[in-house]
């Protein structure tokens, strides 16, 4: 018998990994079990050591702007010259440039003399008429975004813009649109230009790439409410506020694109620049640059995507726009007033990048055969529209009597809009569904979310540090193991342990939901080539939706409770798991897709056995970005009441010494996503070399 035991066990094939992550969890329950909790104990919960981290950053950070390096500056208030600390000057001076560029664009879409004011005088601008700038028609912002999305892609692209541009125009949101969109106008190209000229640097010097690269990876996992606090109290608040955390935002992306393109150069392409005799400078902008053009192109794309949804989040320290009023509508609970909002801001989001998009696929046209009108014929057209269409505007100044041209712009209160039907049907659902939706909330609540928090909680510092360091041991070594190790160990010496533990429920209550059901749904899909395209596209649409938008059907269904931010959390988080299950099944070679079949295996057994397999490296990418994705909306979904670290972040907003809190809590935040991202990049690595698919 003990012949046959031995016999059965020798047959069964035991990961050794598997073995190891049993033990290791056995050890996590037995040390959770075995401490109790005390202020006094080390391995219930480390000393804040770092706790007086804050108050040293916010007195570093006055010193600066207040104390450091006074300069002799003329104020012609006083008609004298008063000392102002060096800091300021720089930094309210770049505010002040900031300003005026995002005002110019403003009065080109929406006119006025603000921008005229700066140069001259009110007496110049009441002795001459021509002074006021009048507003750019909104038929001519929709005549040339025809004309570009045509010239681009074809009538399907010039249908959308042509569309988009008319909705927002006709429900009387393109004053607010405009703002958001002048926004955008400026931060968009300064990220580029920073983030071309550092991926070029990261690119032509080793070291500087070392360097940047990890900052980058802090800049692009930190919440996006951490960006506000320390620019809020350098360079004040407003629209250059808000576009100066918006550039600092989007840059990150931009870098990293620059340098993927450039790396992606065949040496062949460079060798054959050097052998024509190209400087330095000629090979990078003559050779390099244009082959890597695409990656750079979608580099663009990236950063007006990023600048648009931070343009949104920038309203908090007083940027005007759609985010302003959505922000107000929310505060509010003006649930039709938000919705209208958060369509013209989706339509904005989907245009541009369909946009930018367009741009980057778009083939190199050569025009050497062609004279002045063939190579600039869009060009022209858009010209041409702005001439008649500004004309015809002007000639409804004498059709349209009481003082509104609705030509140039149509105001909010006379415009089209659906507040009263949505508000409606909020309280439609609140009469028939209320009962149900607080018996599903409350049930949620206390059996499911509840005691899954107090189990974080309760897990001691010293079982938490076991278990992610063994993980990132048996995933990676010790390497792996250190590293997440530190990013621990950071958390672990500020105050907000606690907090963290809390962010860290939230977000793996809501990862779970989303990779089940992004697996699924992108398991099912992948079956069939028109239902993958079906999903892509509903995942491409619904990833421009601003974070923001998803706060507002589950406030309208749920209210003000953690279920409505896990909820938002869960649909904002599926997106990715959705996308990379359908990329990666659709990646799986079709001729062991064949073998499969013809070894007489069912549809389930092959995608079990076969094409699960292959796919799960990029699936687990797809794991990761949910993740990071989970981890910002928790910290978004602070705006409607939760106890983690968003909630502390966004208090921080409104604390004239919150800059060395936001700091730190922001990377509390970016650690854990970090710490994530290192294991899950690890594990898929090995996984793909085991598979032999690198």
């Amino acid at each position: 018998m003990i012949w046959g035991m031995d016999r059965v066990m020798g047959q069964i094939n035991i990961n050794p990994k598997f073995v190891q992550f049993l033990v290791l969890l056995i050890a996590f329950f037995v040390l959770c079990f075995s401490i109790n909790p005390s202020d006094t104990s080390i391995l219930w919960r480390f000393p804040a050591l770092f706790a007086g981290v804050p108050e040293m950053l916010n007195n570093a950070v006055d010193y600066l702007m207040f104390e450091w390096m006074p300069i002799d500056i003329y104020d012609p208030d006083i008609d004298d010259y008063e000392q102002s600390p060096l800091l300021k000057e720089i930094t309210r001076g770049f505010s002040r440039t900031i300003l005026f560029c995002i005002e110019l664009i403003r009065e080109f879409l929406i006119g006025g003399v603000k921008t005229i004011v700066a140069f001259t005088s009110w007496n110049f601008v009441r002795e001459n008429e021509w002074a006021y700038w009048p507003a750019l028609p909104w038929t001519v912002v929709a005549g040339c975004a025809i004309t570009l999305g045509y010239a681009l892609k074809g009538r399907g692209l010039a249908f959308l813009a042509g569309f988009s541009t008319a909705y927002i125009a006709i429900f009387g949101q393109w004053e607010p649109s405009m703002e958001t969109l002048s926004f955008v106008l400026v931060a968009a190209p300064i990220s580029f230009f920073l983030g071309l000229l550092f991926g070029i640097a990261a690119y032509k010097n080793r070291a500087f790439e070392s360097i940047i690269m990890p900052l980058l990876n802090v800049a692009q996992t930190m919440p996006h409410f951490s960006y506000l606090v320390p620019v809020m109290v350098l360079f004040g608040v407003g629209d250059h506020a808000g576009a100066i955390a918006t550039i600092i935002f989007a840059t990150p992306p931009m870098v990293r694109l620059t340098l993927l393109g450039l790396k992606r150069v065949p040496s062949e392409v460079s060798e054959a620049g050097m052998m024509s005799g190209c400087s330095n400078f000629q090979l990078m902008f003559k050779v390099l640059l244009p082959t890597a053009r695409h990656d750079i192109l979608m580099g663009v794309n990236q950063v007006i995507m990023q600048c648009l949804a931070m343009a949104v989040i920038a309203s908090f320290i007083g940027a005007k726009g759609l985010g302003f009023n959505l922000l107000l509508a929310l505060n509010q609970l003006r649930i039709g007033q938000a919705l209208e909002l958060g369509i013209c801001i989706v339509l904005i989001a989907v245009v541009l990048d369909k946009l930018s998009l367009a741009w980057a696929n778009k083939q190199i046209d050569y025009f050497a055969d062609h004279n002045f009108i063939g190579r600039h014929k869009y060009l022209l057209v858009m010209l041409a529209i702005l001439v008649t269409g500004s004309f015809i505007a002007y000639l409804g100044s004498f059709i349209f009597k009481g003082g509104t041209n609705f030509l140039y712009l149509i105001p909010h209160n006379k415009g089209f809009t659906t507040e009263n039907f949505w508000q409606s049907g909020v309280d439609w659902m609140v009469d028939y569904w209320y009962q149900g939706l607080q018996g599903f909330n409350k049930g949620l609540i206390v059996n499911v979310l509840m005691p899954m928090k107090n189990a974080y909680l309760s897990m001691p510092v010293s079982a938490t540090f076991l278990l992610v360091m063994g993980v990132g041991y048996i995933i990676g070594g010790l390497r792996s193991a250190l590293i997440v190790g530190g990013f621990l160990l950071f958390i672990a010496m500020t105050e907000w342990w606690d907090r963290a533990l809390i962010t860290a429920y939230m977000t793996s209550f809501a990862v779970i939901v989303s990779v089940t059901i992004g697996i699924t749904v992108g398991s099912i899909c992948a079956q069939n080539s028109v239902a993958s395209k079906t999903i892509l596209l509903v995942c491409d649409t619904f990833q421009t939706f601003p974070s923001f938008i998803y706060l507002i059907p589950v406030i309208m269904l749920f209210g003000v409770t953690d279920t409505s931010v896990l909820i938002a959390v869960i649909v904002y988080s599926t997106i990715p798991a959705t996308r990379y299950t359908v990329e990666g099944l659709g990646s799986v070679p079709p001729s062991l897709q064949d073998a499969g079949s013809m070894s007489g295996v069912t549809k389930v057994q092959r995608w079990i056995k076969i094409e699960l397999p292959l796919a799960f490296p990029h699936i687990m990418l797809g794991i990761n970005q949910t993740v990071i994705f989970a981890l910002f909306m928790v910290i978004i979904g602070a705006m409607i009441g939760t106890d983690d670290l968003g909630q502390f972040i966004l208090k921080a907003l409104s604390d004239k010494n919150g800059t060395g809190n936001g700091l730190m809590l922001g990377l509390c935040v970016a650690f854990i996503g970090l710490a994530v991202d290192h294991l899950i990049n690890t594990w898929a690595r090995e996984r793909k070399s085991v598979l032999g698919l690198t």
